[in-house]
């Protein structure tokens, strides 16, 4: 009896703290000024999802942060990036295309060294992408091998999931929802609007308010 009057208490203490902590959230983060609802229901897996581009600065100076929103990641959680087609820089075709890399640089485990290089390519060194042949030879600068490239650029999964995250941008886009890169989405719900965020604590405040997303359903 006493084991269970403390496994109680202990049950109660956990509960009242965990609602204590949502109270606490919820006077920071108002619905309406520093997030938006954007779908009726929340995913059915849990993720956080960038929307962003490679020729975006912001976007760019997000990367070294993007750790800090992924330690505060439910354990069941993905960080998913999405790279949008509607930047004037270049065609749609070549951002698709873009896209299509990054989702064949994840796969085969060189996403980070691909992201950070395509940056500097496009960034730094100001130089052009107008082929395929030009991402294939970043890839394999970085790691990658190229017939693994090829495949994957004419791979099933990989042109149905680029498909799948063209469809979610057009959506969030023609709602007038996502307007800007990068844009974060929590669980395809809670879009967060980084614009009211503290500038003196920005990406503090910006992991504060993910954690806090994941709490809603």
């Amino acid at each position: 009896m006493k084991n269970i009057i403390n496994i109680l208490g202990i049950s109660l203490i956990s509960i009242l703290l965990f609602t204590a902590s949502n109270q606490s959230f919820a006077k920071v983060f108002e619905e309406g000024k520093h997030y938006t609802v954007v779908a009726p229901r929340i995913t059915d897996k849990a993720e956080l999802r960038e929307y962003f581009s490679y020729y975006c600065p912001t976007c760019r100076a997000y990367e070294p942060y993007l750790a800090d929103f992924s330690k505060v990641l439910p354990a069941d959680a993905k960080f998913n990036k999405v790279h949008v087609d509607f930047m004037p820089h270049t065609s749609p075709e070549i951002q698709l295309m873009l896209s299509k890399a990054l989702i064949v640089a994840e796969k085969t485990g060189v996403d980070k060294a691909f992201s950070a290089a395509v940056f500097k390519y496009l960034q730094t060194d100001k130089a052009k992408i107008d082929t395929e042949k030009d991402l294939r030879n970043i890839y394999v600068l970085n790691g990658g091998v190229g017939n693994k490239f090829d495949q994957g650029m004419r791979n099933f999964s990989v042109i149905k999931q680029a498909k799948s995250n063209k469809k979610q941008q057009d959506k969030l886009s023609k709602a007038r929802h996502l307007k800007s890169v990068p844009t974060m989405v929590v669980n395809g719900k809670y879009l967060i609007n980084a614009t009211s965020l503290d500038s003196k604590n920005f990406f503090g405040e910006y992991t504060e308010l993910v954690a806090y997303l994941f709490t809603l359903k």
